[in-house]
């Protein structure tokens, strides 16, 4: 096994005026991502001969406002897509909690869902066509991803489930050591990587050729159907060796299955990731009926 890497979450922390302000891997992540994603946001939007009838569709003087729209959405739409999908009586019972983002909790998939919100208003707004702005968010949005999963290793969170495989992770913390009848330290899959490998670096990589090289962004609707069908397949796999949510186990159910039929069921992960799949493949097909324009 690999023994987990001493590294503090906090980059660094200072003092001012009685006040402690730090830094930490996570937020360096989202801050990091966001910088990226829009600057390849600017470079698509100045590339008009990717877009249809060689027309950008934003203007990207307009992607910075977009970009502060999105990161609404990310944050309010992450932290109540965890309070509604994850642990809802929890927070009924102190609504006041809910603000502490702080404490951790978000959700991608809530996250999704507040960028498709404040995604349409922007585009309503500024008369961008629906389709082409999807697709230009989509292409962006790997790129966090990726950053987002490798803070998650880094602070020891969301980590998978017990492993005999050579590069399993002992993490540290006492919780993540309780692996039933395992004598000694615990090796688990560093899920955190799997996902920053498959949602990240390689759906990433994917996006950006289709879009530079394939004229995928000529074809509306294409790379968002890629992205929502690539992110889809990864995270249902994935969570087959992600420790499963733990408000969801119980002596019956140790797997962790938010849906259980018999023997057998589909995490939370598996059930928020199916519609994007089916959504996925649907606008990929309308987008491939098309013809280029």
């Amino acid at each position: 096994m690999i023994l987990f890497p001493d590294i503090s979450p906090e980059i660094f922390s200072i003092d001012i005026g009685g006040f402690e302000f730090a830094l930490r891997w996570y937020a360096l992540s989202y801050i990091l991502g966001i910088f990226l994603g829009w600057r390849l946001a600017v470079i698509v939007s100045r590339t008009a001969g990717l877009w249809p009838k060689n027309q950008s569709p934003i203007k990207p003087i307009q992607t910075e406002d977009l970009m502060t729209w999105i990161v609404f959405g990310v944050i309010i739409g992450g932290r109540l897509g965890y309070v509604i999908f994850y642990e809802p009586n929890k927070y009924l019972d102190d609504l006041g909690s809910i603000l502490k983002i702080w404490q951790g909790g978000m959700s991608f998939h809530g996250g999704f869902l507040g960028v498709v919100l404040t995604a349409y208003f922007f585009f309503k707004r500024y008369l961008v066509p629906y389709a082409s702005g999807a697709d230009l968010l989509a292409l962006c949005t790997p790129v966090g991803l990726l950053l987002g999963r490798i803070a998650n290793f880094i602070n020891a969170e969301l980590w998978g489930r017990a492993t005999d495989m050579p590069w399993g992770v002992a993490f540290p913390g006492e919780v993540a050591q309780a692996c039933g009848q395992i004598s000694g330290l615990c090796a688990r899959h560093p899920s955190q990587l799997y996902e920053a490998l498959l949602e990240g670096l390689i759906l990433g990589g994917v996006l950006v050729y289709v879009a530079f090289r394939r004229n995928g962004l000529k074809r509306p609707g294409l790379i968002t159907g890629m992205f929502f069908t690539g992110y889809g397949t990864a995270r249902y796999f994935v969570e087959f060796f992600r420790q499963p949510d733990f408000q969801f186990q119980s002596a019956t159910n140790p797997i962790g299955y938010a849906f259980q039929f018999g023997d057998y069921g589909i995490t939370m992960g598996q059930a928020l990731s199916s519609p994007m799949i089916v959504l996925g493949l649907a606008l990929i097909l309308t987008a491939i009926r098309r013809s280029a324009i």
